[in-house]
């Protein structure tokens, strides 16, 4: 199992590398939603602001975006009106697989921590 976490987190570090260069700078540079794409805890945080509003299901981002932290998060409808398919599917692919891995890294603390390996 860790072995295919840390895989994950590998190809994650590359897609996030890659969805800032390719997504995230273009819509830095618009002056449309440079704005809106999310508070930035700390460098580069709003290329996972980005990846996000456009991967989660739009029930949740709804309830994100009229939450009381929703300057939290990037406005995904200005998002989808100047990202292509091909952007969305690449923040999908992204997002995921750095929650997935991110989740299985977790587990395996704890449950190494419980000695459910030994």
């Amino acid at each position: 199992m860790f072995p295919l976490a840390l895989a994950g987190c590998f190809i994650s570090m590359i897609l996030y590398i890659l969805f800032g260069q390719i997504t995230v700078k273009k819509l830095r540079k618009n002056s449309e939603t440079k704005n809106l794409l999310g508070l930035e805890y700390v460098s580069g945080w709003d290329i996972i602001n980005v990846a996000q509003a456009l991967s989660i299901p739009r029930s949740w981002r709804r309830k994100l975006e009229t939450g009381p932290f929703s300057v939290l998060y990037a406005n995904s409808e200005a998002l989808y009106k100047h990202t292509t398919k091909a952007d969305r599917v690449l923040a999908a692919v992204f997002y995921w697989l750095l929650t997935a891995s991110g989740l299985i890294m977790i587990l395996l603390v704890i449950f190494d921590a419980l000695a459910l390996f030994k």
